[in-house]
This record gives structure tokens, sequence and C-alpha cells, in this order.
């Protein structure tokens, strides 16, 4: 049974950083593409970033480039989002998603399993 774990949410002021991570486990993670995805409340869940099972190729959101890394560390089954410049507007629940791809882009449709999720606010 595949289980991923967000942690790494909280509140932080505009202009701050936070550093999320998905530990996952069930053997999904040496060969799967990974992803980080996010919801607002209202809005419907877009992409925020992915990154390949190797770690050699990653895609961004054209709102979050040049702002946050994606990430892996395989000795950890764990992969991070680091987020720099947070923004009002970055405020929604983080999901992260594994993939039974090795390469999985951006759409929510590539990726079979979903964590919890874990808030991020981002004050003004």
């Amino acid at each position: 049974q595949v289980q991923l774990v967000e942690s790494g949410g909280g509140l932080v002021q505009a202009g701050g950083s936070l550093r999320l991570s998905c530990a996952a486990s069930g053997r999904i993670f040496v060969a799967s593409a990974m992803g980080w995805f996010r919801q607002a409340p209202g809005k419907e869940r877009e992409s925020v970033a992915s990154i390949s099972w190797s770690g050699g190729r990653e895609f961004y959101a054209d709102s979050v480039k040049g702002r946050f890394t994606i990430s892996r560390d395989t000795t950890k089954d764990t992969i991070y989002l680091k987020m720099n410049s947070l923004e009002p507007e970055d405020t929604a629940v983080y999901y992260c998603a594994a993939s039974l791809k090795a390469i999985a882009k951006l759409s929510g449709d590539e990726y079979e399993y979903w964590g919890q999720g874990t808030q991020v606010t981002v004050s003004s």
C-alpha cells in the first residue's frame, strides 16, 4: 500500500520561505515521478512542480518558477518543495503525488497516489 505523508506547512509572512516534505512508503518511490499540487479555497487544484524518478528532470508551473524548487532524496524516500519569496496567492493546501511513470509532468491525471495535504498560509 502506497502512503504519502506531507509535512512542513504553516503560517508565514509574505516574502518568507517554507520547505515542505513528503515521505513516501510502499515501494513506490524508487521508480516513480513525484509532484506537488495545491488547491486554494474555492479554486481548482493546480500543479506546482514535478520531478522525475532520477531527479534529473524538473517541471514547474509558471507561477512558481524562480521561487520554488523541487528535490528528492532517494535515501530517505522523500521529496521536498522549497518555497521562497512566498506571496499571499501561494496560500493553499499543498498535496504530494506519486506517479507510476518515471517521468510525469504537471497534469494531475498522470498521478495515481495522493497525500492528505498540508496547509500553507501566507499573510500580507
